[in-house]
């Protein structure tokens, strides 16, 4: 590893992952790790030049004060230990802030500024390298920037000993099955399976309304796909993942609870047949795209809409139903088309549409309908940690209003979700 690192130790601190940030962004890698770690876990870290034990609301776990082993605190780095509340111990303004968190990285610790993507990518080629060897990998390739950014790098290190599987569960987006094979298997020659699975997908989620048990449904019914396919392969030994660092972190660590469960984290069955291979699992969404940069990916594939691993499943809510799915299809078809009309597609981080499984009161052609509302959802985030919204013109709202309800068979309503994050999440479930 030719990085310097900060290892940040959890015992309840909500800013972490800021704070984590911060030292990356001053050219230094950083990492959280939880609070019990022994001495013998951080002397298997490469170049650690400092600790942080970061203290917050959340140190107190069933009544009892969570701490470090002694042995972590004399491990013989530089520490720096947060108070028992939280509270950084450095200025609240940006640059004082930033001027602290340097004294500590560059002054105490004598770290390097030497995180970047280029160091990133080569250290993540030699690890793939050595833990694949000569065996085979399989990707789930959704298409979305992080299978993608995992593809390019996996191809990078293993070339043909990787094969992606797009596996089209009947939750992707209008026209998206289509678009992922031609770009992969015609532009990118890349071994792609094409698995046609809709009805066994919304067949096992027929009667499920509870989010966590959908993801978990969706994320353990991918990986019975894989392993089929697997079986008709030679040499399967891996399974590769686009698992990134706010997926582990919203599904929840010791110290802080989990906001939503993804489905590459908490839906893994225990029985799992694969070795897992996660090369991006440290990096927040804004560092994926600079990685896929690096790469060589093109434009169009590095900063496409995000799309959650569960697709419109976690869009569709409560019970999935055909007839919903279909009109949650439409009409982010609908909302996607209209923002790259007026010029936001490039502008809004993710843009997506809901529908609820409740209907209301309403007219169509001088008759009394009885339909569903689409919500609409615009975000801007730099790391899906945090976001806000978008101010969409009125005139474009109105345009996509009269098309959805015009165009989108069960819809009689549009509303538009206001709530940043926090206190809502991006999606919905």
């Amino acid at each position: 590893m030719k990085q310097d690192m900060i290892v940040i130790l959890d015992l309840g601190s909500e800013e972490n992952p800021r704070l984590a940030r911060e030292i990356r962004s001053l050219g230094v890698y950083s990492e959280i790790y939880p609070h019990d770690i022994t001495a013998a876990e951080l002397a298997a870290l490469p170049n650690v030049k400092g600790i942080i034990l970061n203290g917050g609301v959340n140190r107190v776990v069933d009544g009892v004060e969570i701490d470090v082993a002694d042995e972590v605190r004399t491990f013989g780095v530089p520490v720096l230990e947060m108070d028992h509340k939280g509270s950084a111990p450095w200025p609240a303004d940006d640059a004082a802030r930033t001027a602290a968190i340097s004294d500590f990285v560059f002054g105490k610790c004598a770290a390097e500024a030497n995180w970047n993507m280029e160091n990133f990518i080569a250290d993540q080629v030699d690890l793939i390298r050595r833990q694949v060897g000569d065996k085979k990998v399989l990707l789930a390739l959704s298409g979305g920037v992080d299978s993608s950014v995992v593809a390019a790098l996996l191809i990078r290190a293993i070339g043909k000993q990787l094969t992606c599987v797009h596996v089209n569960h009947g939750l992707l987006r209008k026209g998206e099955p289509e678009e992922v094979v031609s770009v992969f298997r015609d532009q990118m020659d890349a071994n792609l399976v094409y698995v046609d699975a809709v009805d066994r997908f919304l067949d096992k989620l027929a009667d499920v309304a509870e989010p966590e048990e959908k993801r978990k449904i969706i994320g353990a019914e991918f990986i019975r796909v894989f392993e089929e396919e697997a079986r008709k392969l030679e040499g399967i030994e891996f399974l590769a993942q686009g698992t990134i660092y706010p997926d582990i972190i919203e599904s929840g660590t010791k110290t802080v609870k989990a906001v939503k469960s993804h489905h590459n984290v908490g839906g893994l069955p225990e029985d799992l047949q694969f070795d897992l291979v996660e090369p991006l699992k440290m990096l927040f969404k804004d560092e994926v795209r600079a990685c896929g940069k690096a790469l060589g990916l093109p434009d169009s594939m590095v900063y496409r809409q995000p799309f959650p691993g569960p697709g419109l499943g976690v869009r569709c809510l409560g019970a999935i139903t055909r007839d919903r799915l279909e009109a949650v299809r439409e009409s982010d078809a609908i909302l996607r088309e209209e923002f790259a009309n007026a010029g936001l597609a490039g502008k809004v981080w993710q843009y997506f549409t809901v529908v609820p499984d409740f209907k209301s009161v309403g007219v169509r052609d001088g008759l009394r309908t009885y339909d569903w509302p689409v919500i609409l959802r615009a975000v801007n985030t730099v790391d899906a940690m945090t976001a806000t919204i978008e101010e969409v013109p009125y005139a474009v709202l109105q345009k996509i209003t009269a098309r959805i309800t015009a165009e989108v068979k069960g819809i009689n309503r549009v509303l538009y979700d206001l709530t940043p994050k926090p206190s809502g999440t991006i999606e919905w479930e």
